[in-house]
């Protein structure tokens, strides 16, 4: 049963194998599967993400042709919802935008690898790459929704649902003095995130079916072919689509070395804005002449909305302080989050969409 997937990833029509979520074991099985890949000469490559464990596999003649396995990371199911992953990822590569899922196991999955480089905050800025991560986020955006449904955005939920576990977890007796010093209170957050709520949802974002979590590292640069892919699909679910575009533009100031300089400017989102517009009315058939109050709005919604992208990774790195082995100050990560949306939050709310 573990070993179909990877005998069948030459047959175009296979669909991804189910593995049984009833085993105990099943991480000591995937071990004894990549031993046995390496016993019929794969050879094998390991590496960390900032949530999950990554192997890459190979045959040393077919050094082009990997086979990834994702391990999930410790206690990412309270943070992630593993079935709707699954559903976006098949959704987004029917439409050409992911790349094949060979197989799922209770604790990660089996897919193909997508050919080209991985993104640097450099890199999103050239004029060309720039171009092709709009398009392709406009091709994702406009995305029919599943069997006709009419979709609801995730974000309030998803953001009420790490703010439940951030409470609980760390209390005003929690033995980490630095989350008491430099974290807001729960009460000040609480508040921020109901203030959000109220005024955000007013803008008139439209539902699309999102990435939301577009950082520089999640987008596949092919030079040979011309295009952009996006990878990573833990956190895709429907939401506004101001807010994709939002979390994407914090992201130009990377994650290690979290550097806000480097937030696109007014000029270079404008350009990105016009570019993503006019490929979504396209794609979306309500023509492609893009006016300025289109592009005035979609600038105004998309900085308010990136507010909110401060709030959703700064509970998120919370949690994952609490719970994850990977090498990465989350608690660090998220006092920089939270500073940067109480910084630019002023200036942000005094935008206003034109009449």
């Amino acid at each position: 049963m573990f070993l179909r997937p990877f005998c069948d990833l030459c047959d175009q029509k296979s669909k991804p194998l189910l593995i049984p979520n009833n085993n105990n074991n099943v991480l000591l099985l995937l071990l004894l599967l990549l031993l046995l890949l390496l016993l019929l000469g794969w050879k094998m490559l390991f590496t960390d993400g900032t949530t999950n464990k990554l192997v890459g596999c190979y045959v040393e003649a077919s050094p082009e042709d990997v086979v990834l396995v994702r391990v999930y990371g410790n206690k990412t199911e309270l943070i992630v919802d593993r079935d709707n992953e699954l559903k976006s990822f098949q959704v987004l590569h029917a439409n050409g935008c992911a790349p094949r899922l060979y197989c799922t196991f209770q604790n990660g999955l089996c897919y193909e690898f997508m050919q080209g480089d991985a993104l640097g905050t450099q890199d999103v800025r050239d004029p060309t790459i720039l171009r092709l991560i709009s398009r392709e986020m406009a091709h994702i955006h406009a995305i029919h929704a599943h069997n006709g449904c009419i979709p609801k955005p995730n974000l309030w939920i998803k953001m009420r649902k790490y703010f439940s576990l951030v409470a609980t977890e760390f209390t005003d007796q929690a033995s980490n003095t630095r989350i008491q010093q430099e974290v807001p209170s729960q009460v000040m957050l609480e508040q921020e995130m109901v203030w959000m709520k109220e005024h955000l949802s007013k803008l008139g974002s439209p539902v699309v079916l999102c990435h939301n979590d577009l950082l520089c590292k999640n987008i596949i640069h092919n030079s040979k072919e011309g295009h952009v892919r996006f990878i990573d699909y833990e956190y895709s679910s429907y939401n506004y689509q101001a807010f994709d575009i939002g979390n994407h533009f914090n992201e130009f100031a990377g994650m290690s070395e979290l550097d806000y300089g480097l937030y696109p400017s007014r000029e270079m989102q404008l350009e990105w804005l016009r570019v993503y517009l006019h490929a979504y009315k396209a794609s979306t058939k309500k023509g492609e002449e893009v006016s300025d109050r289109e592009l005035e709005t979609l600038y105004v919604q998309v900085n308010k909305f990136a507010l909110a992208s401060h709030f959703f990774w700064g509970f998120w790195a919370l949690i994952q302080a609490k719970y994850s082995s990977i090498n990465f100050d989350f608690l660090g990560y998220a006092v920089l989050r939270f500073n940067q949306y109480f910084k630019t939050k002023p200036a942000v709310m005094a935008l206003q969409i034109p009449e």
